[in-house]
């Protein structure tokens, strides 16, 4: 919030959806922030759940676009306006999404674009622990933005039903691009754009048993809705192997 007060845009508003905390999480914003606006949800509706009900809260007074932001992100002051401008300048582009780097290592790159291989089942994204540079500092179309930030137009994420609440906390950013992407429309990186993250700081960790789970509840889900079916051959058969090589990568972080 501290970071979203120094945003240098001439004409934006903060809406904070609180996912059924009872913390007092709202009393302390609403005292901090006293011009931030809150929904208080009664319960915690995930990720997509909690988003939707945050978008549809803006129905009487709908702005142009929306920016979705996790709450555990530090932003630059100038990141909405890239963003903005690569949506009114592109013809068809239908979502723009920062450069992303680790809070904690300010010029590691957590996000520079992102990967999607319905052939193997692999979703990753690109420059992800690599030192910033020249490589990840062009504007480009990638496949899909991360839920951590992205802009979109109003009217078309409503046009397109906001995100699917069956996903288990991951991959329903990846499925809105897709959807995106299959109606002729684009989703580009903005590196101009920058925010920084607490990597799943909310879960336990970036290699928590958690976020694992959820990680392969999605990974299904999203090849049940995507895939053709040749496609899941090959899944079924390079899926398991990339789990198997997941788990044993976080039994060493675990045993560190």
């Amino acid at each position: 919030m501290e970071s979203l007060k120094k945003v240098n845009y001439s004409n934006f508003n903060i809406l904070v959806v609180d996912n059924g905390s009872t913390d007092g999480s709202v009393d302390t914003l609403k005292e901090k922030f006293p011009e931030v606006s809150i929904l208080a949800l009664e319960n915690n509706l995930g990720y997509a759940g909690g988003n939707n009900r945050g978008f549809d809260s803006l129905e009487p007074d709908p702005p142009k676009f929306v920016i979705f932001l996790n709450n555990d992100t530090i932003v630059d002051e100038n990141f909405i306006e890239p963003l903005v401008k690569q949506l009114l300048t592109k013809k068809h582009a239908g979502q723009t999404v920062p450069k992303i780097y680790y809070e904690n290592d300010p010029q590691l790159i957590w996000y520079a674009g992102g990967i999607v291989n319905l052939w193997t089942g692999s979703i990753y994204h690109s420059g992800i622990r690599q030192n910033d540079g020249p490589d990840y500092s062009k504007t480009h179309k990638t496949k899909y933005a991360t839920g951590c930030c992205f802009c979109m137009r109003y009217d078309e994420f409503k046009e397109f039903g906001g995100f699917d609440e069956n996903f288990p906390m991951y991959s329903e950013d990846v499925d809105l691009s897709l959807w995106i992407r299959s109606a002729g429309k684009q989703v580009w990186f903005v590196p101009d754009s920058k925010i920084w993250h607490k990597v799943s700081a909310s879960i336990g960790g970036e290699f928590s048993f958690g976020k694992l789970v959820r990680k392969a509840k999605g990974i299904f889900l999203l090849i049940k809705k995507h895939a053709n079916p040749i496609q899941w051959i090959t899944i079924t058969i390079l899926l398991p192997i990339q789990l198997i090589m997941i788990i044993i990568k976080l039994i060493f972080k675990i045993r560190r």
